[in-house]
């Protein structure tokens, strides 16, 4: 049995962050999904309501690629409770030649985070508005601070609005948005008032109940919803997607079953079999994008295997580089 290397999250740390490069590797793996023969599979889910707790386990094999990542991912809302992070899990990447495993990447999330975060810039790159400054965001976790970062690799934003329901989360999550980055960032006390602001607002939550109203949106306004990963999640009235003038879905598969565009679909206000596009294939120049500056966008992330796929790959690539992780013989 050939040796497979192991890596702790500090040591990915080192090796991924969240730069212009996981943005680019990110893209790429969204234009491979639209131009290449990928097999990704449904998501298997897990439910232990119990605890408020559910897992996540993606794939995806991407041809051309050594190897495929298979991603485990638990996600428990109470955690914060009891001192602990809601989010944890780890990739474990495989040959695709052989299936062997290579690596083992006890990330605790951290690369998900990455390459959610980077999904985000891909989003806003494409449709939004270029000269879209002011950002919106809805939610206070780690992945709220993550989209801002991710928003300033690809527009000049110059200032922030901020809504999340625990106001002392929200004032923690200002201050550190602004130690950070030196931008001015607004703490709203209504969702509503995100929206009366911002170009872009990204919401980033497990809200199982619409954060965001119809009556609410802008001319040129995009929003990027990406905490709908669930059935029950539901972040956007299903009436957002009716009345957007560009839908797109991260995978329409996905997000028919898991993303908002489930919830508009039963509502009767998107119909089932309706021809909406991808994020990959707008990438790939496959399908327009924004098309005008008073246009409003919506793009529904629901998070795929080929992302997790890529950006293990991109970590074990570096990680190969520096020489860091541990190897171990089974």
């Amino acid at each position: 049995m050939p040796d497979l290397k192991i890596l702790t999250e500090a040591e990915l740390r080192d090796c991924v962050a969240l730069d212009a490069a996981a943005v680019a590797c990110v893209e790429d793996c969204f234009r491979a999904l639209a131009t290449q023969a990928v097999a990704m599979p449904p998501i298997l889910r897990l439910d232990i309501p119990e605890h408020n707790g559910e897992v996540d386990v993606k794939t995806a094999y991407v041809p051309g690629l050594d190897g495929f990542a298979i991603k485990i991912s638990p996600g428990f809302f109470d955690n914060p409770k009891l001192g602990l992070a809601s989010v944890n899990g780890l990739m474990v990447l495989l040959s695709a030649r052989t299936g062997l495993v290579e690596a083992i990447l006890l990330d605790n999330g951290y690369l998900t985070d990455v390459r959610t975060a980077a999904a985000g810039a891909v989003a806003a790159k494409w449709l939004s508005r270029p000269d879209a400054r002011t950002a919106g965001i809805i939610g206070a976790g780690m992945q709220a601070r993550m989209q801002l970062d991710a928003l300033r690799l690809v527009r000049d934003i110059d200032s922030v609005f901020l809504w999340a329901r625990d106001g002392e989360k929200a004032a923690r999550c200002a201050d550190d948005m602004r130690g950070r980055t030196g931008l001015p960032v607004t703490v709203c006390t209504a969702p509503d008032a995100v929206m009366a602001s911002a170009d872009i607002v990204v919401t980033t939550t497990p809200s199982p109940k619409p954060l965001i109203e119809a009556d609410w949106l802008r001319p040129g306004q995009h929003v990027t919803a990406m905490g709908s990963d669930a059935e029950h999640k539901n972040e956007l009235s299903p009436a957002v997607l009716a009345r957007a003038d560009l839908y797109v879905a991260d995978r329409v598969s996905q997000t028919s079953v898991l993303g908002e565009l489930h919830h508009a679909i039963a509502a009767g206000l998107v119909p089932a079999n309706a021809d909406l596009p991808e994020l990959g294939q707008i990438v790939a120049g496959q399908r327009p994008g924004r098309t005008g500056p008073q246009q409003i966008t919506v793009c529904d992330l629901t998070g795929t295997g080929v992302q997790d796929t890529a950006i293990a790959t991109l970590a074990a690539r570096r990680a190969g580089e520096r020489g860091a992780g541990t190897r171990f013989t089974s």
